[in-house]
């Protein structure tokens, strides 16, 4: 297998049913390359996915994709590498992430719980994978030639649409992170708005052949680092027919790879 640079694709689309009453894209997102002095080329994906009954969820969901990633971008500057990240400091940068949204509702007036959104996050260096999540939606990694599986499942309460969000002190009391001593060459994070379309509920599975699909367009790019040409064809797509057929909901997809065209 030969490596390359990563490249990276991410798009939102907003739901069909949001779009019918002129509600937002709920969904935000952040891909980013870091360089560290130490480690080199980070890759960052952050997927947040804004509360449906959260009046600035949408204001929510962008303001904690850029708070976590000024966090982790602070830990690089500080000459920290990614080996040394524990859950303590993970919680800190969620503190930090909930303290920001709360600045903004005393800001605007309002509570906190109307910026409530969800966070999902993927820290890849060159040794080490580091993977944080709070509420649904998942992050999905390739395993071998053909197969992915999920890094964490889904956070979902009693009922399939019910979740946790980053702006309840219990969810941050039950985050997930691993931190893993070895390279991730290929990582896919999604909001809960395609679950239905990747994840085979039925068996706690991932639905590897969807993503075999979906990667090689992006192994193919000329160039590292983040393609705005292949993110507005996927916007197109998860606004598409067929889409939006099994789903209503905001989407956000955000795809990574370091493997050449196979």
């Amino acid at each position: 297998m030969e490596l390359q640079g990563w490249r990276i694709a991410g798009a939102s689309a907003v739901g069909t049913s949001h779009a019918k009453t002129g509600v937002p894209c709920q969904d935000a997102f952040k891909c980013a390359l870091i360089h560290s002095e130490r480690e080199g080329e980070i890759a960052l994906l952050i997927a947040c996915d804004g509360a449906g009954t959260a009046k600035f969820s949408d204001v929510g969901a962008d303001l904690a994709c850029r708070e976590f990633a000024s966090n982790l971008e602070l830990f690089l500057c500080d000459g920290h590498r990614i080996e040394a990240l524990t859950a303590a400091k993970v919680r800190e940068w969620l503190d930090n992430v909930v303290a920001a949204l709360n600045a903004r509702a005393t800001a605007d007036g309002e509570q906190l719980r109307d910026y409530a959104c969800t966070l999902l996050a993927a820290i890849l260096s060159p040794t080490h994978s580091a993977f944080v999540q709070v509420g649904d939606g998942a992050m999905v990694v390739r395993e071998t030639h053909e197969e992915w599986c999920y890094v964490f499942w889904p956070q979902h309460g009693e009922y399939i649409n019910t979740t946790c969000f980053i702006t309840e002190p219990a969810s941050l009391d039950k985050f997930e992170f691993a931190l893993e001593a070895r390279p991730i060459h290929e990582v896919a994070a999604f909001t809960d708005g395609i679950e239905s379309l990747v994840l085979q509920y039925a068996t706690n599975t991932v639905h590897s052949r969807w993503f075999n699909q979906m990667l090689p367009p992006v192994r193919a790019l000329d160039q590292p680092g983040v393609d705005e040409a292949l993110s507005q064809k996927l916007v197109t797509y998860l606004s598409s027919a067929a889409v939006c057929a099994r789903t209503d909901d905001d989407k956000t997809l955000l795809l990574a790879s370091r493997i050449k065209t196979l």
